[in-house]
């Protein structure tokens, strides 16, 4: 059920007890409870003026309810308020917890921990049932769409979802326009880029709106804001060699991860300054895509690399072992919600993490043949779906209890897929490089547009 958030929403109840609330009429001057549609969430504040709860409910036309689905905050101690008799009011509200979806710049890691907790909450939203990530098992269809650039030419790597909900894909070699699909209407479209010669291998959105593609090979950045559609590019200060995906760090820098570059480099999304940093290890095609961890660490993927490569937020770069290494071994990462970061196996035989107290283990896979897989996305049940290139099923990790299993899919000849993201209505889109098909997966659970477009989730 999608969660939806009106303005001016605001009644009365009369409703005593912890049970579901009955709603009365609008408010003189506000709207009525029905325009969150029937069957869908909101969040709701009900207060007495004195005491006070904010929490996640389901509006119910019949009867003109609203569930307690979740109870967020109150003066209860975060437990639901036993109301007495006499009349509360009742409106829509977004909590003040959930406002920022890290798109800002934090002063220091312990806000992002914060953040990346109040991330968490969304996830547990759909605990049902009292079972963790229940998603009720009406998930799980896969599905193809149609595009309108496709064939030999449209190589996409890499996708970034944008504030209005579109998903943009990042072009590859040989794509001479962008492409994007609008996640509410489904509706397909191109635009033209300002630079074509070059590759670029992810994406990552900028607080300001700004989708950045990442440069490998590309001698210039190039960007189109996502708000007004211009496409642009910029100044880089290091073109000699590749990156290959880009993280957000909590400061507002994008960093470009380094795959065959002997320095580091990103770019300040408020000043656009380009700068370049010195590297612990480099190694011809060592790292693939990045994972910002809940501390402020920017955890490089191995791909080639022998060992694990970090940068904290303080800009201070070091190097940790792997249990795990080979060539070609992993492209992309996906923080899980329990803090483990996952490094997603291409060329690897079975499946590694680093945990957020820095233990590196290795798991066994469902479907371990090689260079088959390229990215991963974090479902809002805890799934980590990795995404096909090439494979002829899916694949995903319950980061719950470690099960892996894999489940079919509708396209596997053709075209292969590059990355994925997650939209808003839980849909995990698979981004097509080469693919003449876009594909997805449902999840049946939405999530808020803030969440979706948060740093732990806009990566590769």
């Amino acid at each position: 059920m999608p969660i939806v958030i009106k303005d001016k929403v605001r009644s009365s109840t009369s409703t005593t007890g912890t049970g579901t609330y009955t709603l009365g009429s609008a408010a003189t001057g506000f709207l009525n409870f029905s325009v969150i549609g029937n069957g869908n969430q909101t969040y709701y504040c009900c207060t007495n003026g004195m005491d006070w709860e904010i929490g996640l409910g389901t509006y119910t036309s019949s009867g003109t309810t609203l569930s307690r689905d979740t109870i967020l905050s109150s003066s209860n101690s975060d437990n639901a308020i036993n109301w007495t008799s006499g009349s509360k009011d009742i409106f829509v509200t977004f909590p003040a917890e959930y406002s920022n979806p890290g798109l800002v710049n934090f002063d220091n890691s312990n806000d992002l921990i914060i953040l990346w907790n109040n991330f968490k909450k969304y996830l547990n939203l759909s605990i049902q049932d009292s079972v963790l990530y229940n998603n009720q098992g009406v998930g799980g269809i896969v599905s193809t769409y149609s595009l309108v650039y496709a064939g030999v030419d449209a190589y996409y790597y890499g996708g970034v979802l944008a504030p209005n909900g579109d998903i943009h894909f990042v072009p590859f070699r040989y794509a001479n326009r962008g492409q994007k699909i609008n996640t509410i209407t489904g509706v397909v479209s191109t635009y033209s880029l300002v630079y074509t010669a070059g590759y670029y291998l992810g994406g990552v959105l900028a607080p300001n709106g700004d989708i950045h593609f990442i440069p490998y090979g590309a001698n210039r950045g190039q960007k189109i804001n996502s708000i007004t559609g211009v496409v642009s590019t910029y100044s880089l200060v290091y073109t000699s060699d590749y990156y290959h995906g880009g993280v957000l760090a909590p400061n507002g820098d994008i960093h470009f991860i380094p795959s065959s570059a002997n320095r580091g480099q990103k770019i300040n999304t408020i000043t656009g300054v380009v700068s370049t940093y010195s590297l612990v290890y480099t190694t011809s095609a060592a790292y693939s895509g990045g994972v910002l961890a809940p501390n402020g660490d920017i955890h490089f993927v191995p791909y080639n690399a022998n060992r694990g490569q970090k940068i904290s937020s303080s800009g201070v770069v070091s190097t940790y072992s792997l249990v795990y290494t080979s060539g070609g071994a992993y492209q992309g990462g996906v923080l899980a919600p329990n803090g483990d970061i996952h490094f997603i196996p291409y060329g690897a035989n079975q499946g590694q993490k680093i945990s957020s107290s820095g233990v590196v283990s290795i798991y066994s896979l469902a479907y371990p043949s090689s260079y088959l897989y390229s990215g991963g996305v974090l479902a809002p049940n805890g799934d980590i779906h990795l995404v096909p290139n090439g494979a002829d099923r899916g694949q995903k990790i319950n980061t719950i209890t470690g099960v892996v299993s894999t489940y079919s899919l509708v396209n596997t000849t053709g075209g292969r897929y590059y990355g994925g993201v997650l939209a808003p209505n839980g849909d995990i889109h698979f981004i097509p490089d080469n693919a003449g098909l876009g594909q997805k997966i449902s999840t049946n659970t939405s999530l808020p547009l803030a969440v979706c477009c948060s740093p732990f989730l806009n990566k590769f």
